[in-house]
């Protein structure tokens, strides 16, 4: 049999078939895009929901597909009723709810009790709800349930819906890790009414709906599993099957750290934070945006970066500065600038964008206090420059990149065949080679965002 994985990125969406030995039989993707508005820019559910329906129709007659999974980003929900939503889907990117604040910092719980960081745009979840409250207080009246963006998609396709932790404990100021309960913005605010009950990530929800089977083919008795955000699908293989401590780097629009075992305070100042694990439990986190980042830094045909260039923009001294795309991670004070400043065609910009991936990593780690070997998931695992970079900035243990970069369709599948063991995911170690004037260049590289006022 097999799973089906309705993989929803910032920047693109997926759909995966896998099967039970993890088997990728079929894939399809196209770009995820966000509709403008009115009356704010949100996501174009209709086309998402047309992707998925399509491709499952495609996928069933090419293999048996016996579970749907969804696994999506973080930081946003869902407000419907029993016919749909009440209002679109938000985007996280879009400023309104940060500019009109509409009194929510005087409501927002303590970092202490959420592990959640003061971020910009709309990143915290609950800062987003708040807006929608205040902003449209007739529609958000009507609304009967908030839902989670995995557990929108499995009420979608089931008919059933649930609350899920993995999505309500990153970063959304919602949940309470250590207590494992709701903080008081939704306690105090009457929130709670409108999240279904709490159901494990591998949950069944139930069968596909009967328009589901008729527009798709799939079989009556098809599960709708429950679901799991995305960078927490991508740890979860290593979570279930390497030994504490260790990390998994999930890369994509945005590059996770997340440390297992690790003890280290976290900064709120520094946006480390803690993700919830499938199991309840807080996972000391740190990221940036590291997928847009790039984007930005190199053009989109530019072929990858050589060793021996990457060896000459570290002997020219050229640095990129973060950051390039939202103003968060370790060092949100800084504004991206690379110095001296290279045009947009200039060669350099492959392995400049490169460095700039390793050393953000980097500080991404050290500030959780990662411990062990190192995994990197997702779009970079096939860069081997950036593994080997990586490898050298961390010498203490092991950087290992995944030989599948479906890590996160991977990890969300291994939901429907709950229970069953095997060993961890295959990866490859990267080998440090030899980088002269390396640590040089990441102390340049940190003393002038220590100038610019970015790091104390």
């Amino acid at each position: 049999m097999a799973t089906a994985v309705l993989d929803i990125g910032k920047t693109n969406v997926k759909l995966v078939v896998i099967d039970d030995g993890g088997r990728t039989l079929w894939s399809a993707r196209q770009p995820n895009a966000v509709r403008p508005g009115p009356p704010y820019p949100h996501a174009d559910t209709d086309a998402l929901w047309s992707f998925a329906m399509s491709g499952l129709r495609q996928a069933a007659t090419l293999a048996p597909i016996d579970a749907i999974v969804t696994t999506t980003h973080g930081a946003t929900a869902a407000l419907v009723d029993d016919n749909g939503l009440v209002l679109p889907v938000l985007d996280y990117e879009h400023p309104a709810p940060d500019k009109e604040d509409h009194g929510y910092a005087a409501v927002r719980p303590p970092f202490a009790e959420t592990l959640s960081p003061a971020l910009p745009l709309g990143l915290n979840l609950g800062r987003q709800v708040h807006w929608q409250s205040r902003r449209f207080p007739e529609a958000f009246a009507r609304a009967r349930r908030l839902l989670m963006y995995p557990q929108y998609w499995g009420w979608r396709l089931s008919g059933v819906a649930a609350t899920e932790v993995t999505s309500l404990g990153t970063h959304t100021d919602l949940w309470e890790p250590r207590g494992r309960r709701f903080s008081r913005l939704v306690r105090d605010g009457g929130w709670e009414r409108l999240f279904p009950p709490t159901m494990p990530a591998h949950a069944v929800l139930g069968p596909v709906t009967a328009e589901v089977t008729a527009r798709t083919g799939l079989a009556a008795d098809c599960r709708v599993i429950c679901g799991i955000h995305d960078s927490n699908a991508s740890l979860l293989p290593h979570r279930l099957r390497r030994e504490a401590p260790f990390s998994v780097v999930s890369t994509g629009t945005w590059v996770i750290a997340m440390a297992v075992g690790a003890t280290a305070p976290l900064d709120e100042a520094r946006d480390t934070l803690a993700n919830v694990d499938v199991f309840g439990e807080p996972v000391s986190t740190a990221r940036f945006m590291g997928g847009r980042d790039h984007g930005i830094l190199v053009p989109a045909d530019a072929p990858p970066a050589t060793p021996a260039e990457i060896a000459a923009v570290i002997a020219a001294g050229v640095l990129a500065l973060p950051g390039f795309g939202a103003p968060c991670g370790p060092f949100p004070a800084s504004r991206g600038r690379i110095v001296p400043s290279l045009p947009d065609d200039d060669a350099r910009r492959p392995a400049l964008g490169t460095l700039y991936l390793a050393l953000m990593t980097d500080q991404c780690l050290s500030l959780i206090g990662a411990a062990g070997d190192t995994v990197i998931e997702g779009a970079l695992a096939s860069n081997r420059a950036y593994a080997s970079l990586l490898a050298a900035l961390r010498p203490t243990g092991r950087v290992l990149a995944s030989a599948d970069e479906t890590g996160t369709s991977q990890g969300a599948a291994m939901l429907a065949r709950w229970g069953m063991s095997g060993p961890p995911p295959e990866a490859e170690a990267a080998a440090p080679g030899i980088w002269p004037g390396l640590e040089a260049y990441r102390t340049a590289w940190l003393d002038a965002l220590r100038a610019d006022g970015a790091l104390p």
